[in-house]
């Protein structure tokens, strides 16, 4: 750097505003990140609640057992898919799906329907997005023939 651009540098200041530190931590938290699922999307950029849908429909695409470092992590449902809809199935499905949704800090779940339909297990979820006070209904799909599908 020469004498020139030293003195330059040492000439510039940068005031800071106090109204810039309000205004960031009094807005609405925002996620960002990156999914290639969507294939007729251009930038394959997911935002708040998009993104938070499409981090749950990931974790159910994983069989519990399949990632190494964390054995308990995943869904049961892939084992069960052929088994009768008892109770006790039921109530497991249950338990996992209240798991793996609230493994997200962003969301928790309200309420839980498990339901057999013509060859597969449909879940119905009523999640809470807890950053931004929004309660939705998620429709997951555990087909035996088609895999996973989602609405």
């Amino acid at each position: 750097m020469s004498t020139l651009e030293k003195r330059l540098y040492k000439q510039v200041s940068v005031k800071s505003s106090n109204n810039l530190d309000k205004v960031t931590t009094e807005r609405t938290p925002t996620y960002r990140g990156f999914s290639t699922v969507d294939e007729e999307s251009s930038n394959h950029v997911l935002h708040d609640i998009a993104l938070i849908k499409q981090d749950i429909i990931n974790h159910f695409h994983i069989r519990q057992g399949e990632k190494l470092s964390d054995p308990e992590f995943g869904t049961i449902i892939w084992d069960i898919l052929f088994e009768p809809l008892t109770d006790v199935v039921k109530n497991a499905i249950v338990e996992n799906v209240s798991r793996i949704i609230n493994y997200d800090p962003r969301v928790q779940v309200n309420q839980i329907t498990v339901d057999s339909y013509e060859t597969g297990i449909q879940i119905e979820c009523e999640l809470a997005y807890l950053p931004y006070s929004i309660v939705e209904s998620m429709q997951l799909k555990f087909d035996e023939n088609a895999g996973f599908l989602s609405q």
